[in-house]
């Protein structure tokens, strides 16, 4: 059940009985927090509850028709991010909580853990969106950028579908009829993350937090290299890689998906 605090954080929550740690989940451009239900049904049997944003207006129950918050998406979904951490640190206010974004949630996640070292136990970055890997013409990038100039809150096609994402068939027909699924974005949210793929070698420079990155092989909407690039670049030295060699995009759903739940378990765990 989605549950709404300050009136703009809607969340959804996956609890235990006294966790032993948090996991606080960012989802990725176009998805929705009910993405994250393996993942944090996963966890909850390992005794660690779950947190999940819904970053509106590009996902939840009303969809891109809501009301949009115009210019700064990027910045006021970090601001979000962090009042639902504020109510995560009050809920459980003596466990660890691990900050886990995926695709541009990963970004995200990555942009605040630099920005204040010391807040999360751990960051975990699932196919961060560094870089992007999809083919764009001139003219299309001309459609998805112009609008920032007159209209930054006018939604344009972002060239992706659930075949990118997962392997597994009968999730590719789950997304492709779910409404909280889309393949909109606002022009301004797209020029937010530019400019925060711009900005990540110097954040990665600065982040302190130990990370943990997680990368799919066969990554058809990021690009793995700047990943790569971006991890070589971390001043932090408790750091690790892990790629899926097979895996697709979204590695929380995706054929496999529980090989990576248990490779961030292990990790969450050695920092208990």
């Amino acid at each position: 059940m989605d549950r709404q605090a300050g009136g703009e954080v809607v969340y959804r929550q996956w609890g235990v009985s006294g966790p032993r740690a948090v996991l606080l989940l960012v989802h990725g451009l176009g998805a929705h927090t009910g993405r994250w239900e393996a993942m944090a049904d996963f966890f909850v049997r390992k005794g660690i509850a779950s947190y999940a944003i819904e970053l509106r207006p590009q996902g939840g129950a009303g969809g891109p028709a809501e009301a949009k918050p115009g210019p700064g998406y990027f910045r006021r979904y970090r601001e979000n991010i962090l009042r639902l951490a504020d109510i995560a640190f009050k809920d459980h206010p003596a466990k660890k909580v691990f900050l886990v974004g995926e695709s541009m949630g990963g970004l995200l996640a990555f942009t605040i853990a630099a920005a204040d070292p010391g807040l999360f136990a751990g960051l975990v970055c699932m196919s961060p969106a560094f870089a992007s890997k999809l083919a764009l013409s001139p003219s299309g990038y001309l459609r998805m950028f112009a609008p920032i100039f007159y209209n930054p809150s006018k939604e344009v096609d972002v060239p992706f579908d659930s075949s990118m994402c997962t392997r597994d068939i009968e999730y590719r027909a789950m997304m492709e009829s779910d409404s909280r699924e889309h393949r909109k974005a606002p022009s301004g949210l797209l020029a937010g993350i530019l400019i925060a793929q711009a900005k990540a070698a110097a954040a990665a420079k600065r982040l302190t937090t130990p990370a943990l990155f997680l990368v799919a092989g066969e990554d058809s909407i990021v690009d793995p290299r700047a990943t790569a690039r971006i991890f070589g670049k971390l001043a932090v030295r408790d750091k690790e890689l892990i790629e899926y060699p097979e895996m697709y995009h979204a590695l929380s759903v995706d054929l496999g998906k529980e090989k990576v739940f248990g490779d961030i378990m292990k990790w969450v765990e050695g920092r208990l």
